[in-house]
């Protein structure tokens, strides 16, 4: 499943330029909450991880019944999918597993034309859709939208729920999140993979609907983390503030490795996060990704038929490691 290239590095050694993987390490002092949690690790944690629950309840302003914490994002979206993804309106290109999970779909397009700007005053859905999609900032592209539609969005179609994925909030892009105990069709999801780079304790997290919250909570592990996962992200919402100074640092090598791209004649398209589309046309990503891979380089193409065969999706990596990339695609290109 095209999901499961989206995650999957794997035990790669190489220089991994995967859009799933921040190119950081945890911050220390959550890799040392981590380990003082690890001989403790024979205890569950409070039920419903109370003290994570309740400091994000603080910090996005909302009640903490309105949040389902669970072991990764995906989860989430599974459930989410199941209960309401019967007919399913996505703006793509998306996430690949939202395709992969609806029970039917409808589509709007962002477009390379438009830098795969979207004005969400001009989205209009399908009569029966049951799950309208927006993901924010947007998976493939990096680029963000315009919040402040959304509201007059809920109320035009209040029989659709608008599930929100705010995987990579922390990077870019206003969030909705305190929008949700005002409304009766929105949800958001969140994760500390991206931005906190604990995609390999698996935190996620959603703020939801009473109804749905109270669902999710109770069809559940109610000890969904391990004690390790939970003091590593009560740790880093602690320091919020060293999180912002590493995404600052990660957009600015971002900039330079797509100032890079544009000397060897490669497209690329506007994001506000650490990673962007890239289109290598005339040459075929998939093939390009296959070389830079026997160069120990893992990359992703974006196989998007519609889209044509030089698209390719990068992540921003470390300066040294972005060099590397840059002289071996000298070579290539």
């Amino acid at each position: 499943m095209s999901s499961i290239r989206e995650k999957g590095s794997g035990g790669f050694q190489g220089i991994k330029l995967l859009l799933c993987e921040n190119p950081l390490p945890p911050l220390e002092v959550a890799q040392r909450a981590a380990e003082g949690e690890l001989s403790r690790s024979n205890y569950y944690t409070e039920p419903y991880s109370e003290p994570l629950r309740r400091l994000l309840a603080k910090r996005i302003g909302v009640p903490e019944r309105l949040i389902h914490l669970n072991a990764g994002s995906e989860l989430i979206l599974r459930q989410i999918f199941d209960r309401l993804g019967q007919r399913v309106h996505l703006l793509t290109p998306t996430y690949p597993l939202f395709p992969e999970i609806a029970g039917q779909y409808t589509e709007t397009r962002l477009l390379p034309e438009n830098n795969f700007h979207f004005d969400l005053r001009e989205l209009r859905i399908p009569e029966g859709t049951t799950l309208a999609v927006i993901v924010n900032p947007n998976n493939p592209t990096g680029g963000t939208f315009d919040m402040r539609p959304l509201p007059a969005l809920l109320a035009r179609y209040p029989s659709t729920y608008f599930l929100v994925d705010e995987a990579f909030i922390g990077l870019g892009g206003d969030s909705v999140a305190h929008l949700v105990p005002d409304v009766s069709n929105l949800l958001v999801t969140r994760t500390f993979s991206k931005a906190e780079s604990l995609a390999g304790l698996r935190i996620g997290y959603a703020v939801l609907p009473e109804v749905l919250a109270e669902d999710l909570n109770h069809h559940n592990d109610a000890y969904p983390l391990t004690r390790p996962s939970q003091a590593a992200a009560l740790a880093t919402l602690h320091n919020e503030d060293e999180i912002r100074r590493r995404v600052t640092m990660l957009r600015a090598w971002t900039r330079d490795l797509v100032e890079e791209l544009g000397t060897l004649g490669v497209r690329t398209f506007p994001t506000e996060s650490y990673f962007f589309l890239a289109d290598f046309a005339p040459h075929d990503a998939e093939a390009l990704a296959e070389r830079l891979k026997d160069s120990n380089i893992l990359v992703k193409p974006l196989d998007d038929k519609r889209l044509g065969a030089g698209y390719m999706r990068i992540t921003t990596s470390v300066p040294e490691n972005n060099t590397r990339v840059l002289d071996v695609l000298r070579e290539l290109l």
